[in-house]
């Protein structure tokens, strides 16, 4: 039997009042309509005990609004993604929006093919993690004059809004900290791509080499393919571990690239840091889990999402608002996986007397 939906009619019969006064206090106007606040709560408990639903449909239509949000990101299984898309689904909510989330696994298509149901699920706006060759999709939104504001990753070249980690100092900081425990050929395994965000890695590791006067060897850079990842990771091992090129520890420039590098450095039985001092990007429990905890990158996933659900907010409410753009700070979080060299050759030493 089909039961029949609360209308506001029921709740201001209930409540004694007028369709009009439940309104105002169903849509959130009831201090600008001078609704008291006994009565308001009145109100408000009477429509949670009735297990009023609101028309959000009919509100759309009134409104021009939808309430939604849009929130494209690159890869639903890294834990930092699937992370920050629930941090940006609990503040949206917080401030009355709801999200739909779409995961485009690194693809500028399928990317694409997300942008076009979410527009016309007629969302009030985006929050975007870009994927490699997905400008055009930027620019399509900036010239429709759609509200978005980019999430970790941007591209200099276009003027948008974006929350994003400053990617070259915390690569940089990585660096330095292997130099400083006591490491001297330091490896990089990247992604091969143009996104701007791995090239400010790419560079903030050769600085802070350079800085540390350790002349960095072409061989000690491995960029490997998304699309291929397990495969060409093993690749760049083998190589950055063989006798000519052989480093003493590497940087891991994503989480997803130290998940398959750690695997087949199991694999192949070197230690951790006794064969190989680690570092990488990206914050998960698996990096507690691991034998040798691993020292990490550990970017600011809650002030992220929550600043890019404000920025866009804040754009949704007043269009004509000023650009907003911010880089936050990552923090090394170090763990035994890049113990100073001095500590665990002092370890060794007192193991074998």
């Amino acid at each position: 039997m089909k039961t029949k939906k609360v209308s506001l009619k029921d709740i201001a019969q209930k409540a004694g009042v007028s369709i009009a006064l439940v309104s105002y206090v169903m849509n959130g106007k009831e201090k600008e309509s001078r609704v008291g606040e006994e009565i308001a709560k009145k109100i408000k408990e009477i429509a949670k005990e009735l297990n009023y639903q609101p028309n959000h449909l009919a509100k759309s239509l009134r409104s021009g609004k939808t309430h939604t949000i849009g929130l494209i990101i690159a890869d639903i299984s890294n834990p930092f993604f699937a992370n920050i898309a629930r941090v940006v689904e609990d503040e949206a909510k917080r401030n009355g929006y709801t999200v739909i989330i779409g995961s485009c696994d690194e693809n500028a298509d399928k990317s694409w093919d997300l942008l076009n149901v979410l527009i016309n699920r007629q969302v009030d706006g985006f929050i975007i993690v870009s994927s490699e060759n997905s400008e055009n999709q930027v620019y399509y939104l900036k010239e429709r004059n759609i509200p978005f504001v980019l999430l970790d990753r941007h591209f200099p070249d276009i003027q948008t809004d974006f929350v994003a980690t400053n990617n070259y100092k915390a690569s940089y900081d990585a660096g330095v900290h292997l130099v400083k425990r006591g490491y001297q050929r330091i490896g990089l395994v990247a992604y091969k791509s143009d996104m701007f965000h791995m090239a400010e890695r790419i560079r903030g590791y050769k600085q802070a080499l350079k800085d540390s006067q350790i002349s960095f060897e072409e061989g000690w850079l491995k960029e490997v393919r998304f699309e291929n990842i397990e495969k060409e990771v093993r690749e760049a091992i083998d190589e950055i571990t063989s006798p000519d090129q052989k480093v003493d520890a590497l940087i891991f420039a994503t989480y997803g690239l130290a998940i398959n590098g750690l695997k087949y450095l199991n694999e192949l039985r070197l230690k951790v840091p006794y064969d190989l001092g680690i570092v990488s990007f990206g914050q998960a429990e698996v990096f507690d889990l691991y034998y040798c905890p691993i020292t990490y990158l550990r970017q600011p996933l809650e002030l992220l999402g929550k600043t890019a659900v404000q920025y866009l907010i804040g754009k949704l409410k007043n269009p004509d608002e000023g650009m907003k753009q911010i880089l936050m700070e990552a923090k090394l979080i170090v763990r035994e996986s890049s113990m100073a060299k001095s500590e665990w050759v002092s370890e060794a030493t007192a193991a074998g007397q």
